[in-house]
């Protein structure tokens, strides 16, 4: 007992130190953000956006009914910037399965990818679909059902996903999508909808990913990419050539218990080549700011924190930990940063979006 309570001090003593040089960042979490009209709710919400009004764009796997498979789970909410509710995009959209992300681009179209149907959804402002890449499967084909994981995989197909996650574009126009849990790629896509190419492909070394979970672009076009099961985000230049990786270490509390699940054993998980999506530091989320000076936000599930980057990979401060109160949170699984003060974040576990006001 004297001996783990010696090595427990040690460790929150080495964390303390590490503070003075990647400072916590005080922060406020809004109390109710969103006013939901009657009788609708959120369930996991998977994507959140903000527009160029400040309207908050919530990707909820909400208004389901049926059997936990096969049941539609997805809903797109649109609020003012007080949080008041607007209107539900795309009712009964024939794309909607299992919502995963949401982002809003410079012109204001709203973008949602959906991992359960395959299919990346431009809508316009007005919310009329403007462009779908992707191909949901046909529910009258006898195959039709649960994606299969075969190890290898079965190569890629020009304009068609597997278990999509998240877009991005650059300054010209040009779509980054994220593509996904099962070919590990990124495509990329012209304004006008192109087919462009794509690059990327399972495995753990430089321009390989495992789980590209979600994806974000700098002003000069540079792609960011949550190589999740890697436990690492990529960077790449517009055409896929590897520029750098960032990895982020910070030193954690031990005693901060996971949402779901035992404490990662991550020595032994990447001695074993595992999936290290639950690992400290594994990014869930990107986002990027806008401006001149662009820092980089990033989630992780365990031990459930933020944190705020440089470009170039520094750690400059962390706010958070895992749990169920406000300030706390639940498998972020989409960052919106319409500056680099406020942030809206989308929960998991919790079913809520959290307004986050930073006091670096």
């Amino acid at each position: 007992m004297i001996r783990w309570l010696f090595a427990l001090l040690f460790f929150v003593s080495a964390a303390a130190c590490a503070q003075s040089s990647v400072p916590a960042i005080s922060f406020d979490s809004v109390p109710n953000p969103l006013k939901l009209p009657k009788d609708v709710y959120l369930g996991e919400v998977a994507g959140v956006a903000v527009n160029s009004k400040g309207h908050i764009f919530v990707f909820s796997r909400g208004n389901t009914t049926g059997p936990a498979y096969a049941a539609a789970a997805a809903q797109l909410l649109e609020f003012d910037a007080s949080g008041k509710y607007l209107r539900e995009i795309g009712h009964n959209l024939y794309g909607w399965s299992f919502a995963h992300a949401v982002r809003v681009d410079k012109e204001d179209n709203i973008w949602v990818t959906d991992k359960g149907s395959d299919v990346v959804v431009k809508f316009d402002p007005q919310g009329r679909v403007a462009m779908v890449f992707g191909r949901k499967q046909e529910a009258s084909d006898e195959e039709t059902g649960p994606v299969k994981h075969p190890k290898p995989p079965a190569p890629p197909e020009i304009g068609r996903f597997r278990q999509v996650t998240d877009v991005t574009w650059d300054p010209a126009g040009n779509a980054y999508i994220s593509d996904g849990y099962i070919n590990s790629r990124v495509a990329k896509v012209g304004s006008d909808g192109r087919w462009l190419k794509s690059f990327g492909e399972p495995g753990h070394g430089p321009g390989q990913f495992v789980q590209p979970h979600s994806i974000a672009a700098d002003a000069q076009g540079n792609i960011y990419v949550a190589d999740r099961g890697n436990r690492r985000i990529q960077v790449m230049d517009g055409e896929g050539k590897f520029l750098r990786e960032i990895r982020i270490d910070v030193p954690f509390d031990p005693r901060i218990q996971p949402m779901l699940g035992a404490v990662p054993n991550v020595e032994k998980m990447e001695a074993d080549g595992a999936n290290l999506t639950q690992t400290p530091g594994a990014p869930w989320a990107l986002c990027i700011t806008p401006g001149p000076h662009q820092v980089l936000y990033a989630s992780d599930a365990y031990p459930g924190r933020i944190y705020k980057l440089s470009l170039d990979g520094k750690v400059l401060g962390v706010l958070g930990e895992a749990g169920k109160q406000l300030k706390q949170f639940g498998w972020i699984h989409e960052i919106a940063c319409p500056s680099e003060n406020v942030l809206y974040v989308a929960e998991l576990l919790n079913w809520r979006v959290q307004k986050l006001v930073l006091h670096p």
